[in-house]
């Protein structure tokens, strides 16, 4: 009975711990560094911290968790249309401190607990409830803009239409 238990609890303890595997780095004589799970002459071990991962909800979660908190709101059936009133698209403009204020607006009106987030050149430089969003020293050139409708847990409910637009900086070398 007692041996039995003990395979027991052996057998629990080696499922509860997790698997790793040991990672070695080697640099051969050219200076070629190269990483292995195998020991060799002149390896050293690299101590690999766990890597973090996150779990995003399933769509059908979401858009169940709209439904419940307004039955009106369907993911894309809620807005006809999202778009920059200003800058205009293909717009060129002088900004000599580089601020450029994106002005947005919805048809139908922003919805309770969404917000619009502006980005540019694809990454997101602000979110607002408001339509308007100062972003400040962007370096000359052409730029582009994207606006999207941003559900309360985060989820994108609608992308709008990407605008482009230039800005013309004075040089600090004339």
């Amino acid at each position: 009975m007692k041996a039995l238990f003990l395979i027991a609890a052996l057998t629990s303890a080696l499922i509860a711990v997790p698997a790793q595997a040991e990672v070695y780095r080697q640099v051969d004589a050219n200076g070629n560094v190269t990483f292995t799970d195998e020991p060799g002459d002149n390896a050293e071990r690299v101590d690999v911290k766990p890597v973090t991962t996150v779990t995003m909800p399933k769509p059908e979660t979401v858009k169940k968790q709209l439904a419940e908190e307004d039955e009106s709101i369907g993911d894309q059936e809620a807005y006809e249309s999202v778009s920059f009133t200003s800058p205009a698209n293909d717009e060129a403009f002088h900004s000599g401190s580089g601020n450029v204020e994106f002005r947005v607006t919805s048809t139908p009106a922003l919805r309770q607990g969404h917000q619009f987030e502006i980005t540019m050149d694809g990454t997101p430089v602000g979110q607002t409830r408001s339509g308007s969003v100062t972003v400040n020293n962007v370096f000359r050139g052409t730029h582009n803009a994207g606006v999207n409708v941003i559900g309360p847990n985060g989820e994108r409910i609608y992308t709008g239409d990407k605008i482009s637009f230039t800005v013309h900086r004075p040089s600090v070398l004339n």
